[in-house]
């Protein structure tokens, strides 16, 4: 009876071994649904740079160069700062600083699209009217089979001339001052208009509108004019 002792004890050691390791499987083993996803920084990185190009205030420059420094807005007038200050009111997140450092570049990159023609990435940066007045005229150029070339030298000024808040819709009015070189061609390559050589000192009245009860960040364009 004696020698029977070390098997049992090797049964009763193996059984609380394997008691031991279903425990554990049960408790370490189980998903609750309720763990974090380990983050991808690849597609992470994808969807906010993605983000940040919608919004009007962080459009990424053609070139992907370095982010320009930013600088306090120019405010044209104390009634434009009284509209700029109602809009903050409604819309902690709103800067006018960085907001002026946005609206330069949609600047340059809506001169760029309308002279490539490029009506679909012009689209989502304009409202209805602007855009149908930005298409008409990009098709018009295409009929005549002409092409505009646009070189922006450099923007001089870009100066926040008004604001306003219309109930829930906040409007900016930025005046920009920009040298610009622009070309049209013919089909045969030919100059019809502007000096390729020389470049020109163009003022343009852009103004932006948004929803602030909107979680949309976007800005569009919904009027442009020169002065007059």
């Amino acid at each position: 009876m004696e020698g029977n002792f070390p098997f049992l004890e090797i049964v009763l050691f193996a059984m609380v071994a394997g008691f031991l390791i279903l425990r554990l499987r049960s408790v370490l083993g189980r998903r609750t649904g309720n763990e974090r996803r380990r983050p991808d920084p690849i597609t992470a990185r994808t969807a906010a740079e993605e983000a940040r190009e919608r919004e009007v205030g962080t459009l990424p420059d053609r070139a992907r160069q370095p982010a320009p420094e930013m600088v306090p807005a120019t405010v044209a007038s104390p009634a434009a700062s009284a509209g700029l200050e109602q809009i903050k009111a409604v819309d902690r997140d709103f800067d006018p600083d960085q907001f002026l450092l946005g609206a330069k570049r949609a600047f340059e990159m809506i001169l760029d699209a309308f002279a490539k023609g490029e009506s679909t990435s012009l689209r989502p940066l304009l409202s209805d009217e602007v855009f149908a007045q930005f298409d008409g005229a990009i098709k018009a150029r295409e009929d005549a089979k002409h092409t505009l070339s646009t070189t922006l030298v450099g923007i001089r000024e870009a100066e926040v001339a008004d604001a306003a808040l219309d109930g829930r819709i906040a409007r900016v009015t930025v005046k920009f001052v920009s040298e610009q070189i622009n070309v049209t061609r013919d089909s045969e390559g030919r100059v019809v208009d502007g000096d390729p050589t020389s470049s020109a000192t163009v003022t343009d009245i852009w103004t932006f509108a948004r929803n602030t009860s909107s979680r949309d960040p976007n800005w569009q364009l919904v009027a442009t004019h020169s002065p007059s």
